[in-house]
């Protein structure tokens, strides 16, 4: 797999790149601001992006950004966005519009080698990773529009559990149940939000974006 990092932080260019590295990854090139991202990736053509969201100049959301612009450019990059803190704008309207392929983690998550590595895999097959933490500030929030209602409140904890990319077994551990349990809440869930009969990961995928959609209260 290649891959593509972008931090202002030479340090941790270093040590993502060191720690990908050993896990089989290729990092093809690690660049320091948002223009030399956009490059890189026209040039080297990667599976994967991780993008700092803070960068030069401003230290806001260059990151998020360009992140914007190299999903309009390249549909089929895996994006993973790590930040040092929850950002709003950009980040979330990016996940909420194109939750295929892309991930949100707090840089205190990706030195953790295993919960980095399986963020990148699952992003780069397609699939949506959103940091706990993220997930929690979505629940906090008051939704003006509700798609979810129908769902009971186990559901919305397995729904949740979803978005941050877990599979059914790492569900069924979390909540202390079986995995056919985890099994018959996604079917129900499925069910209730009207999603068509496409394979799994998709289906799962369009699950995350309408608990996106209703936890940011945006149609």
């Amino acid at each position: 797999m290649r891959i593509v990092i972008a931090d202002d932080s030479v340090l941790l260019r270093e040590g993502l790149t060191r720690l990908l590295a050993e896990a089989g990854m290729t990092v093809v090139a690690a660049v320091g601001d948002a223009t030399a991202l956009v490059d890189a990736v026209a040039e080297h053509a990667p599976d994967v992006a991780v993008v700092d969201i803070r960068m030069p100049p401003t230290f806001t959301h260059e990151g998020a950004r360009a992140a914007v612009e190299l999903r309009s450019r390249h549909p089929d990059l895996g994006i993973l966005l790590i930040s040092q803190s929850l950002e709003g704008t950009y980040a979330l309207e990016l996940a909420r519009s194109h939750p295929t392929g892309f991930g949100y983690l707090l840089k205190d998550r990706v030195v953790d080698v295993r919960t980095l590595v399986d963020a990148v895999e699952r992003v780069a097959g397609g699939g949506t990773v959103l940091d706990a933490d993220v997930v929690a500030h979505f629940l906090g929030r008051q939704s003006r529009r509700d798609r979810l209602g129908p769902l009971t409140e186990r559901e919305r904890d397995v729904l949740a559990l979803m978005a941050e990319g877990r599979s059914n077994a790492a569900i069924a551990r979390a909540l202390n149940v079986q995995d056919k349990t985890v099994e018959s809440h996604v079917s129900s869930i499925f069910l209730r939000l009207q999603l068509p009969p496409e394979p799994d990961d998709h289906r799962r995928v369009l699950a995350v974006r309408a608990w996106l959609e209703s936890s940011t209260g945006q149609d």
